[in-house]
């Protein structure tokens, strides 16, 4: 009989004891343990196991836990007699900044205290043993919500040194999603006092605490070094690209197959590899995300669970309001291709809207784009990456994140779309200028504003095209390196439907009406002969349409022949 399926359960010890679904990743414990790391980072996208795999690290080393071993019977670790041994023997601090999404540094700051706060609450015992002096229980009461920048900086290294005397052993400090503050802090503009006050904690607690045996901190992105993790030199780095680890957070093809056949599920396979398969962790490829997986296993039919479990408005905004060359990119991802850049996995969020490698990085650690080759480029001091959109699942949520930019002039876009095909330019003009008096500033950057980079908009609405019409049309661009030229051809899949030839053209001094732009546009697609690659494939001239799009501020000017 298949086990329960539990969706949303991150407790190891509900899952155990309830008999829910589970696939065992044990041996992350052994391999972690006898890797002998002092203080690991591990990054991986949102619902891969890391709060779980945290929470089995708890139950299996916490001295609260060592009367439940039994949690641990049938899995590979309690088929060794050492780590038999080895469970419930260490004090353990477990924190989680999952929670932390305030929207000022003040409120972000008082969750994180209080966090801190109820961790002493739960071993207040510690002031009834003769452990602490006098001083010592003082500054026990002083930790709270409201406790001092230097109270709290020290606070969970003297947590430490007052545990380890109470069980004779140093503490196993696990956090988890250590870098939702910080992505907090970026989004709603507090970053630098973010900073100061995670790079103080972190620093007591990870560099100079001598009573820390070891820890493990989890979360999405690799914070730059120079941001939190200063002088932090015991820190073992663990990204998707890193061989550490690499199939105990996410489900390998093998256990997929396993759990399908366990549900009776096996004619699924190959509709849920299209759908799943992709993520890459080092060098194991058909990793599957647990979420989907389990969602799938539950509901028996596919869908975006994955990619719609939470927000994605960060990574929607650095792609609406980026650069051009992020968006002539993504064309190229939702066709398919492979995109070959060089950056660094270190992300500094103060950069995001500043310069696409940071976009980059931020898309692969949240596992929305995959690394299908990388290796270190000698030259540059850099990894050099092959990156490609991970799944079906992904592609459809990017495609989701497209039509959502054009979500307020939805109709009038549709409109313009629908004369678009009609071949009614009249229509076209009037609808157009609709949807770029309503979208121009959607595009905006705030230091770039579209009305002077007119490129932002029209990228972005190439996208929608994109979207919209990829029933009929396979859209192709062909970017030019002026400013200002960006042409767009239309192939249609039936035969019946006529092919589309768009030229986009901003206005420049030279020209004295957007009418003149607009021949100029018409005049490059003839010169350019744009249409030899239509006619070379059987397409008669009468079934190409050809149009230029002149831009001017907001004022659009479309012609045709």
């Amino acid at each position: 009989m298949a086990r329960t399926v539990g969706i949303g359960h991150q407790d190891f010890g509900t899952i155990r004891r309830e008999g829910y679904f589970y696939i065992d990743k044990t041996d992350f414990i052994k391999e972690w343990w006898e890797g002998g790391d002092s203080v690991t980072l591990i990054t991986r996208p949102r619902r891969f196991g890391k709060t779980l795999n945290m929470s089995m690290l708890d139950k299996f080393f916490s001295v609260k836990y060592k009367e439940q071993g039994d949690l641990f019977q049938g899995l590979s670790i309690w088929e060794n007699e050492k780590y038999r041994k080895l469970q419930g023997t260490y004090p353990v601090l477990f924190i989680s900044f999952a929670g932390i999404k305030e929207n000022t540094f003040e409120g972000a700051r008082e969750s994180i205290c209080r966090m801190i706060e109820e961790q002493y609450n739960k071993h207040d015992y510690l002031l009834e043993k003769d452990l602490l002096n006098d001083k010592e229980k003082d500054f026990y009461q002083k930790v709270s919500a409201d406790m001092s920048d230097s109270v709290a900086a020290v606070s969970l290294r003297s947590l430490s040194d007052y545990l380890g005397r109470c069980y004779g052993k140093n503490v196993i400090i696990l956090l988890d999603e250590y870098d939702t503050p910080m992505q907090e802090a970026y989004a709603n503009g507090y970053w630098e006092e973010m900073v100061a006050f995670i790079r103080s904690l972190f620093n007591f607690t990870f560099k100079t605490n001598p009573y820390m045996e070891r820890a493990v901190l989890t979360g999405i992105t690799r914070i730059s070094k120079e941001s939190i993790f200063s002088d932090l030199n015991n820190l073992k780095v663990v990204t998707t690209t890193s061989e550490k680890y690499a199939d105990y957070f996410g489900f390998t093809e093998e256990e997929v197959f396993a759990a399908l056949e366990e549900y009776d599920l096996s004619s699924k396979k190959q509709q849920v590899k299209e759908w799943y398969d992709g993520f890459c962790f080092g060098e194991v490829k058909d990793i599957y995300n647990p979420w989907s997986i389990i969602s799938f296993l539950a509901e028996k039919t596919v869908g975006t669970y994955w990619a719609n479990s939470s927000s994605n408005s960060l990574v929607g905004k650095l792609i609406r309001e980026g650069s051009p060359e992020i968006k002539m990119t993504m064309e190229g991802l939702l066709r398919g291709e492979t995109f070959h850049t060089t950056f660094d996995e270190q992300i500094v969020f103060s950069q995001l809207d500043q310069g696409d490698d940071a976009v980059w990085s931020l898309l692969l650690a949240s596992g929305y784009l995959k690394a299908v080759h990388h290796e270190f480029n000698i030259m540059r001091g850099r990894v050099q990456y092959s990156l490609q959109l991970t799944n079906m699942e992904v592609r459809i949520m990017f495609e989701q994140m497209i039509e959502n930019w054009f979500g307020g002039c939805r109709r009038v876009n549709n409109a313009f779309l629908q004369a678009l095909m009609a071949d009614d330019v009249k229509a076209m003009n009037t609808y157009m200028n609709k949807v770029a008096l309503q979208t121009f500033s959607y595009f905006d950057t705030g230091k770039n504003p579209s009305e002077e980079e007119p490129e932002r908009f029209y990228h972005g609405f190439v996208l929608g095209m994109m979207v919209e019409l990829a029933d009929r049309y396979v859209l192709t661009s062909n970017r030019e390196s002026g400013f200002g030229r960006y042409d767009v051809m239309l192939e249609p899949k039936e035969r019946q439907d006529n092919a589309i030839i768009i030229e986009f053209k901003v206005q420049d001094e030279e020209e004295k009406e957007l009418s003149d732009t607009v021949k100029d546009a018409l005049r490059q697609i003839e010169e350019r002969n744009y249409q030899a690659a239509l006619a070379a494939k059987g397409l008669p001239e009468e079934r190409i349409r050809k149009y230029g799009f002149a831009f001017c501020g907001k004022r659009v000017l479309i012609g045709g022949m």
